[in-house]
This record gives structure tokens, C-alpha cells and sequence, in this order.
């Protein structure tokens, strides 16, 4: 589960939902920019996971990311890069996923009545920060187990 298709799988997600979000924001459409970028950001935290072989079926890998931190031995630099890109994975989780889509149905807000330019600004920054991090370390990953067979 931890083959470098299924990781590149991911992160070809993660690249399109960004791109997706990019492309909203341009078009000042807020709910679906902030949609596209949490699914960029599930997306980015799974290729992490999926390198250490934990493959969750989850909206919130963050959770998942904390606890590979706590519990796994990993190389100490990529520790702390998790650590450090920690906070934008908590940005959007599973109830973002869920007012994108259906709104607050408690207070029967509408989802497009939800999310403004700065909610979709932050949403897209965060896309774009977890992105460029699981690239950076599951290719970091990758080029330590190389090393590690030769």
C-alpha cells in the first residue's frame, strides 16, 4: 500500500483539487474553491500516510498524521516536518467537507452563504502549503529508502 504509484496517485489528486481551487478563486467562486481545496489537502495528507503504509479512509488525515508522529519511528527531520505542516492540515477537515456540500443545517445556512474571499483564501494557502510539504516529504521518503538498499 505504500508503492510510490499509489503515493504519486495521491498526489496527483492533491495537484488537480489545487489547481481546481486556483481556478475558482480566480472566479470568485468561494464554496467550491474552498471545496476543492480541502479534497487538495485530503489528498496531500494521504500520500504522506501511504508512504508509511497507513492508508485511512478518512476526510481529516490530520488526525491520522498526529498519531504517525506520536507512534511511528520515522527519521527525525521528516518528524519534524509533519510537525511543522501539522496546523494547515487542521485548517480543513471533515466539517469543511460537509458545509461545502450541504451547508449549516441546523441554521439552514446555504453552503454559498458560508464562505467568503478570506475563508477561500485561507482554504487555498492551506491547499497549497500541504501540498508542496507531502511533495517535499514523501519524495524525501522515497529517496532515504533508495539509499537505505544500496
Amino acid at each position: 500500500m505504500n508503492s510510490r504509484e499509489d503515493v504519486d496517485y495521491r498526489l496527483n489528486l492533491a495537484k488537480g483539487f489545487l489547481k481546481e481551487a486556483q481556478e475558482d478563486f480566480q472566479l470568485k467562486r468561494w464554496r467550491s474553491c474552498v471545496a476543492n481545496a480541502q479534497l487538495s489537502v485530503e489528498n496531500s495528507g494521504k500520500a504522506i500516510l501511504m508512504v508509511f503504509g497507513v492508508s485511512p479512509k478518512t476526510h481529516e488525515p490530520a488526525k491520522h498524521l498526529s498519531k504517525l508522529i506520536q507512534k511511528s519511528k520515522i527519521p527525525e527531520e521528516i518528524r519534524a516536518r509533519i510537525k511543522e505542516i501539522l496546523p494547515e492540515f487542521l485548517i480543513l477537515g471533515v466539517e469543511e467537507h460537509f458545509m461545502t456540500d450541504y451547508g449549516d443545517e441546523s441554521s439552514y445556512k446555504l453552503p454559498w452563504d458560508i464562505f467568503d474571499e478570506k475563508s477561500a483564501k485561507l482554504a487555498l494557502d492551506a491547499a497549497q502549503a500541504c501540498k508542496s510539504a507531502s511533495e517535499d516529504i514523501t519524495s524525501q521518503v522515497f529517496r532515504l529508502r533508495r539509499n537505505k538498499s544500496k
